[in-house]
């Protein structure tokens, strides 16, 4: 099986994304939902965002990428840097956009008329928190649904916390972000060795 092509986004030959069909389920019609939005600093995009991306644009018309402004956190990438990341990784797939937002995901969600939230769950223990999350934007924007998306195996320990980190102590991350994240992160830590296919 190979991956939907993606530009030059790493393939993992093991995963087959597919687009939705054109006609909706029958769920999509309860939720009458066509687009969802996927919230998160994304400092860096890894793989396994661009896993539970690929797989939302297999339920949904519309996957919005939503990149958190935060002024009190300190980010390795500008937002400005993380959209171009998340935007060049999603060159060749229509279905995938990226934007910004400030303040509450959900008055995001009611400006733009988007009932649907995609989360993805990497282990046990981030499901308290972001159960709590749906509940608070469910109650702050009663139409709000959220949709959990357990991570594959073989990127349930990627963060790009984790990413960021092993890559400053020289480790090799060709299978955990895409090449253009990979040459990004060579700019942003110069001198650093790493293995791994090049973006000219």
């Amino acid at each position: 099986m190979q991956t939907l092509a993606l530009g030059r986004l790493y393939r993992d030959p093991t995963i087959q994304y597919k687009v939705a069909s054109p006609a909706a389920p029958i769920w999509r019609f309860r939720l009458n939902a066509t687009t969802a939005v996927y919230p998160g600093s994304f400092d860096p995009i890894t793989n396994g965002h661009v896993d539970i991306i690929l797989r939302s644009a297999s339920l949904f018309d519309r996957v919005v990428v939503l990149v958190a402004v935060n002024h009190s956190k300190q980010t390795l990438f500008t937002l400005d840097e993380r959209l171009e990341l998340i935007r060049r990784v999603f060159a060749d797939h229509p279905k995938v956009e990226a934007q910004s937002f400030e303040g509450l995901l959900v008055n995001y969600m009611k400006k733009h008329d988007i009932r649907a939230v995609i989360r993805g769950l990497r282990a046990v223990s981030d499901f308290e928190y972001e159960f709590q999350m749906a509940l608070m934007n469910r109650k702050i924007h009663p139409q709000a649904e959220t949709l959990f998306l357990a991570s594959r195996e073989n990127y349930t320990y990627v963060s790009s916390r984790i990413l960021k980190e092993v890559f400053s102590l020289g480790a090799c991350i060709q299978d955990l972000a895409p090449p253009i994240v990979i040459d990004a992160m060579r700019r942003k830590y110069p001198g650093r060795a790493l293995s791994g296919p090049t973006q000219s």
